[in-house]
C-alpha cells in the first residue's frame, strides 16, 4: 500500500512537472509563420475587422469577440474548435504550432 501511494505521488509530480514546463514554450517567430495562414481572415498589426477581428492587442482586451476572456486556454480552444466563420484548426496544427501561435499572439 505505501509503495502504491509513493508511486501515485511520484506520478502526480511528474504530470505536474510537464504542465508546468509545457506553459510558456511557444516560439514567437515561428508562431510568426504560422500567423500566415491566420492573416488572410484577421489582421496582426491592427484591431480593424477584415473577415475575423484584428488581434492586435488581443491579450490586452477585456474580451474576445465570443464573450470570454483571451487567456492562453480560451484562445487555444478558438483556435481548436473556430467558430462565427472560423474553421476549426484542432487537426491542422500541431500542439507545438498552436503553442508558436500564441506566443506570437502575444507579441501583438
Amino acid at each position: 500500500m505505501y509503495r502504491l501511494r509513493v508511486f501515485a505521488v511520484c506520478l502526480t509530480l511528474a504530470v505536474g512537472s510537464k504542465v508546468m514546463l509545457s506553459a510558456g514554450k511557444g516560439d514567437a517567430a515561428k508562431g510568426k509563420e504560422v500567423f500566415e495562414q491566420c492573416a488572410v481572415c484577421h489582421n496582426a498589426d491592427s484591431d480593424e475587422k477584415k473577415m475575423g477581428p484584428g488581434l492586435k492587442g488581443l491579450f490586452k482586451k477585456d474580451k474576445m469577440t465570443n464573450g470570454k476572456k483571451p487567456t492562453e486556454a480560451n484562445i487555444r480552444a478558438r483556435v481548436d474548435e473556430g467558430g462565427s466563420g472560423m474553421p476549426a484548426y484542432k487537426d491542422m496544427l500541431s500542439d507545438q504550432e498552436k503553442d508558436d501561435l500564441i506566443a506570437y499572439l502575444k507579441t501583438l
